[in-house]
């Protein structure tokens, strides 16, 4: 009897997860390109993560995507942490590698600037300061990425202060953090806005901070994608 390849597996693992499109974006690829393998989405509670990224390996999954809440727990698990993931402090992206070591990487700083410079070609990033609400993974490599990019100053309000506090602590006298309670009045001067929370994504919380004190002339990003316009 012929011995058959073992498929490689990968997937997104999150907590919700049945909100990602990962699957399906990952899935199209693996079929253009003729890749073997399949894509699987995965809800894992903070406390069995460990665990869980522990036994995926001996199951044949090569890697996977990490999502909210777990893009900064992670980087207490890997074995190896690559530059960017290390400056960031949280990762998207972890490797199986065959000596059974984890690799953290983070790739979300990149895809977010292609993104904002593909959908707004014109945006100067030196313009003035950029508003942030959500103090999470995301938001983290995103605060590395703008600050690459040249913005001056990064204000930052979250749900829960003192994690905002954390990365103004992290990252520097560039970041500015305000209550959340007062979050609409960072838009005021604000070049760049940007949600990384998970408020208006599909089965949770509406956005309602006021945008009455947005600038016309800024530019505007979300990085909730399901539904693709949020509210």
């Amino acid at each position: 009897m012929t011995e058959l390849p073992r498929i490689p597996l990968a997937g997104v693992i999150g907590s919700p997860i049945a909100h990602s499109k990962s699957p399906q974006l990952h899935r199209h690829w693996l079929k253009t390109y003729g890749i073997p393998g399949h894509y699987i989405p995965m809800d894992v509670v903070p406390a069995n993560l460990e665990t869980v990224l522990r036994a995926l390996p001996q199951m044949g999954f090569v890697g996977v995507n990490i999502t909210i809440p777990h893009k900064e727990n992670v980087m207490e698990i890997a074995d190896l942490i690559t530059d960017s993931a290390t400056l960031i402090g949280a990762a998207n992206t972890l490797i199986f590698r065959k000596d059974g070591k984890i690799h953290a990487d983070n790739t979300d700083g990149y895809g977010f600037m292609a993104n904002l410079r593909q959908g707004a070609p014109d945006w100067n990033p030196k313009a003035g300061p950029a508003a942030i609400f959500g103090a999470g993974g995301a938001a983290r490599a995103i605060i590395v990425a703008l600050a690459d990019a040249g913005v001056p100053e990064i204000i930052i309000s979250n749900r829960t202060r003192p994690k905002a506090e954390a990365l103004r602590d992290d990252f520097g006298a560039r970041i500015s953090v305000i209550d959340w309670v007062q979050a609409d009045k960072m838009l005021e001067d604000a070049n760049t806005v940007i949600n990384t929370t998970s408020l208006g994504m599909v089965g949770g919380q509406d956005f309602k901070v006021p945008l009455d004190n947005l600038r016309k002339d800024a530019v505007v990003t979300d990085i909730v994608y399901n539904p693709l316009k949020t509210p």
